[in-house]
């Protein structure tokens, strides 16, 4: 198959490519920078439509990533993004079989979110832009016939986001964590790539693309939070004991901006069980192949440069 890949040189799109061409496929990649792999096709979501002319199907993982406070004004770039540029590559990818990557950011933080199934409200209740944009852009694909992929917390070789973020946050040999110990789904990129090949027909399997609805995507088992966190720690080399913070204070010192670069969001999805309900990505044939400790093994014992960090 000849697949367009959007985002082709962000951190999932990047992968998309790898594993695309590792079945077998050619990969045209739309995006301001060059995939890793395939042909460049330059294209800026917030402008323009893309040309998928000789394309078979089109995998989405273009995206305006940014834990954004209601209202500021970098949220008009990220719905130019996320929902313009979504009504743009719709049009632009006509009936082919597209895969939207969207994410678990859209469901309601207001309700339990301890086994959450693809029915949990989407409409509201976001804290951040992010996954407000997300929801609207996602609709979109949705009434298209796209279908829409929920990952939570995708991380990775070359993630720009999760794991170097909870290590800026060691400080002289703390991490503060808001709130005890939960369960959370994490979803590893391999398992995401996959999951964007098989919708659209372009799997290891061959399989049909699936039904054009949206489904849950992570690792095939919840991880405990401080368990992980550890784990993460420990293959990056750096000591550090965690601290918990009542979560009511934690939410307190978010909304009041007390402690910079702590968000609502960020507390929300640290200190509340999420774990994402697989049962109908399985139902598809897809399963999750890579998991938490296949990256940390693959991790090098470097200490980051991160201020307060110890190494053993």
């Amino acid at each position: 198959m000849r697949i367009a890949v959007t985002g082709a040189g962000g951190f999932c799109g990047s992968h998309v490519v790898r594993a695309a061409v590792a079945a077998g496929h050619h990969v045209l990649c739309y995006g301001r920078r060059p995939g890793p792999a395939g042909r460049h096709v330059p294209w800026d979501a917030t402008t323009g439509e893309p040309d998928f002319t000789g394309a078979d199907a089109v995998v989405h993982c273009a995206a305006a990533v940014a834990d954004l406070p209601p209202g500021t004004a970098a949220e008009a770039r990220q719905h130019a993004v996320n929902v313009t540029g979504t009504e743009r590559l719709l049009r632009a990818a006509g009936d082919r079989p597209l895969a939207w990557v969207s994410s678990a950011s859209v469901y309601d933080p207001r309700l339990g979110r301890g086994s959450v199934q693809e029915h949990h409200p989407t409409e509201a209740g976001h804290l951040n832009a992010y996954g407000r944009t997300k929801a609207a852009g996602e609709r979109l694909a949705l009434a298209a016939g796209a279908v829409v992929l929920r990952p939570r917390a995708v991380y990775g070789p070359g993630d720009p986001h999760l794991v170097p973020r909870l290590l800026e946050r060691v400080r002289h040999g703390r991490l503060l964590l808001p709130g005890g110990d939960v369960r959370l789904s994490l979803t590893a990129v391999q398992n995401l790539a996959d999951a964007c090949l098989s919708a659209v027909g372009a799997g290891r399997t061959g399989d049909r693309p699936w039904t054009p609805v949206a489904y849950n995507i992570a690792d095939a088992r919840p991880y405990r939070r401080d368990e992980a966190i550890r784990a993460v720690l420990a293959a990056h080399g750096v000591s550090a004991r965690i601290h918990h913070v009542p979560a009511p204070l934690a939410r307190l010192a978010a909304r009041t901006g007390r402690l910079p670069g702590l968000t609502p969001y960020a507390v929300d999805q640290l200190s509340r069980s999420v774990v994402l309900d697989l049962s109908r990505a399985r139902s598809q044939g897809w399963r999750p192949h890579r998991d938490l400790d296949d990256f940390l093994r693959g991790t090098a014992r470097t200490p980051p440069e991160t201020p307060g960090a110890r190494t053993p």
